[in-house]
């Protein structure tokens, strides 16, 4: 015989203030947890949706990214014209020769300096970047000394007002407006002319990388195939954008979710211990009742699961807390050096499905680990030795 529901409510609410200051450590607890998933997440979150499906992007072999990565005029000639490249209405390829360097700016308020990330494109790369619109000032003109700036360094960078002048390596560059991109990695980057910044940084004739659009997302191993069998192409290394930029994302990923799970545990380990003293106080409250009930038939499985499903209640009632304490930090956004890049890179708290999820599984294994060992102590009571205690 099963032991209802309905008891562990009234057993929780019986217990107001302990149960109260139970949840509040756990839901903190949980918080944190689901904070650190949310800040990996939207670390993730923002460079791989800086990729398209469709698009791939070369390198130079072995390069861990375009920052070191060399792709001669010649080469980036070669792979524009292979036949999974799709075309434009203007018969063009459309594919975007870049190249890609840091810079310092000072940041507003402070005087501390921040890597920015400095892309020269080819007119093809908005096309390439559907996501990417003005919302300030006008587009640089192909062939002058101007660039646009994304909004996260617009908001964070001294010296970057419309109609501002920045250096960028050899000249000075004019600020003619403001883009979005989605709440991507471009969002933190300049932008201008690859064939005008080109010189300025002293590269005549190699490119960073080339980003190119296929016919279709199916054509991506024979690309790959057939860039590695021609000898012209052979040093150059083929990437689905997103691969490109999931994998720019995992060292700073990875690091933000070992140093927060080490947090997590040392304030877990906290909450765990509140949740064991609460539940050994509830058996020894309850020590009449449990001899009452196992008088009544009950059996010893059935208090043992009572108590249990007490206790994992009271953590996912904690969890749930905490997961909305924490959604409220997705109206936030920090700015930080990425690892891969080592340039700056602005991203928010992201709740998705699988946050909630780790959140809600990591109160659960909380609440088991708190109230396994009470519950067998209820189980264990004999029925004379319960009585016996009124």
């Amino acid at each position: 015989m099963s032991i209802p529901l309905s008891y562990t409510w009234r057993s929780l609410w019986a217990r107001r203030i302990t149960t109260a200051l139970t949840l509040i450590g756990i839901a903190l607890v949980v918080f944190v947890f689901a904070s650190i998933l949310m800040l990996a997440t939207g670390v993730e979150r923002t460079l791989v949706t800086s990729g398209d499906p469709q698009n791939v992007i070369i390198l130079r072999r072995a390069a861990t990214s375009e920052l070191v990565s060399q792709i001669s005029r010649d080469e980036a000639n070669i792979l524009k014209t292979q036949p999974q490249v799709a075309v434009g209405a203007d018969g063009k390829p459309v594919a975007s020769t870049e190249t890609v360097v840091i810079i310092n700016l000072a940041k507003i308020g402070t005087n501390d300096m921040g890597n920015i990330l400095v892309r020269g494109v080819s007119p093809e790369a908005f096309a390439l970047r559907p996501q990417v619109r003005l919302t300030g000032g006008r587009m640089f003109s192909f062939g002058s000394d101007e660039v646009i700036i994304g909004s996260n360094v617009a908001e964070r960078f001294q010296g970057t007002d419309i109609g501002s002048r920045i250096r960028i390596g050899e000249d000075q560059y004019t600020v003619a407006g403001v883009f979005e991109a989605g709440r991507t990695a471009f969002d933190s980057e300049v932008w201008g002319d690859v064939e005008q910044l080109m010189p300025s940084l002293g590269r005549q004739s190699v490119f960073s990388s080339v980003t190119m659009r296929l016919n279709a997302e199916g054509d991506y191993q024979a690309i790959k195939d057939a860039i590695n069998a021609d000898p012209r192409t052979q040093s150059s290394d083929v990437k689905r954008e997103q691969q490109y930029y999931r994998e720019q994302s995992q060292t700073m990923a990875d690091f933000i979710r070992v140093l927060g799970l080490v947090v997590t545990v040392i304030f877990a380990f906290g909450a765990v211990i509140g949740a064991v003293i609460t539940m050994y106080a509830a058996v020894a409250n309850r020590t009449v009742e449990i001899g009452t009930m196992r008088a009544l038939g009950f059996r010893r499985g059935s208090i043992l699961n009572a108590f249990l499903i007490e206790s994992i209640l009271l953590s996912l009632i904690g969890g749930i807390g905490g997961l909305v304490l924490a959604s409220l930090t997705s109206f936030i956004r920090i700015s930080t050096t990425n690892f891969g890049s080592f340039s700056e890179l602005a991203f928010g708290f992201t709740l998705s499905p699988q946050v909630i999820l780790y959140s809600l599984g990591f109160a659960v294994l909380m609440g088991i680990a708190g109230g396994f060992f009470p519950s067998v102590r209820a189980a264990r009571l004999s029925i004379l030795n319960a009585l016996r205690s009124s």
